[in-house]
């Protein structure tokens, strides 16, 4: 099967869909599975979960996943995708943990999920604010109901999953194609190709990627100078930071911040 990479520009996306074949793939966003009709097998890495009605599952960042549908009859569900770096206080679990079983059956989970779903389906336009907050109820369960180990603990030879380990360990340092290759103990051809292959850009630009949506998040949630910021994302000059953000986002840093303060200023005085 291909890999295929995937990137959102919402912050919080929910699709209620009818359940199909979905070949493996991996994002930035959290996605969330809760089963509506029928049932829906969510594979994870290697394994394969079965999830029926009132079954609820979780993917997190970065973490190859697919699904598989063979029930005959309605198999419907609803889907939830959430950009991590809005909710920044689970930032570092999403990025070194994952579920030991990504999965929470009807019978233990807690009616808030069900409720803050349905609270979601229901919305007539997009609120940012309230869906913000609805995630946060979800995620605050699935870290207290599901079982979280270190990503590492897991273990897989598979070289696109230790590739994406290696840069959320290492984003903020200075990291070369050279140097990845030679502690992954593979070619650096074999790790270019796989990086078009797979995340349909080059080196440089996924490492790029991963520096800008943490950057967003301490833009955001911080008072820190841009200039920090740059460095401790791993650029190596805030003028390479500002040409890199500008060229992803159409705006420079200082412009997202202070669209984010105006943004916060609007929503509080709505309060």
């Amino acid at each position: 099967m291909i890999l295929t990479y995937e990137n959102r520009n919402t912050e919080i996306a929910l699709e209620r869909k009818k359940s199909i074949h979905v070949p493996p793939h991996l994002h930035e966003a959290i996605e969330m599975v809760y089963v509506t009709e029928g049932s829906v097998e969510l594979g994870v890495g290697q394994e394969l979960y079965h999830l029926e009605k009132g079954d609820f599952g979780i993917v997190f960042p970065n973490v190859i996943h697919h699904y598989q549908v063979f029930g005959s009859g309605r198999n419907r569900g609803v889907y939830l995708f959430a950009e991590p770096t809005f909710f920044t206080s689970y930032m570092e679990e999403l990025q070194n943990y994952c579920p030991k079983v990504p999965i929470i059956k009807k019978d233990k989970i807690s009616p808030d999920i069900e409720y803050v779903v349905n609270q979601l389906v229901k919305q007539e336009e997009y609120n940012g604010r309230m869906a913000k907050a609805y995630v946060q109820i979800i995620l605050a369960h699935v870290f207290t109901d599901i079982e979280i180990i270190l990503r590492e603990s897991v273990g897989t030879d598979d070289l696109i999953y230790n590739a994406v380990e290696y840069v959320a360990k290492n984003f903020r340092d200075e990291i070369t194609l050279e140097k990845m290759a030679y502690d992954l103990c593979v070619s650096k051809y074999v790790l270019s190709r796989m990086f078009a292959k797979t995340f349909h850009c080059n080196f440089s630009k996924y490492i790029n990627g991963i520096r800008l949506s943490y950057a967003q998040a301490i833009l955001q949630d911080s008072n820190e100078s841009i200039t920090n910021i740059a460095l401790d994302c791993g650029f190596e000059s805030q003028r390479t930071f500002n040409r890199v953000f500008k060229e992803r986002f159409k705006m420079t840093p200082r412009e997202f911040r202070n669209r984010a303060i105006m943004l916060n200023a609007s929503e509080n005085s709505c309060d």
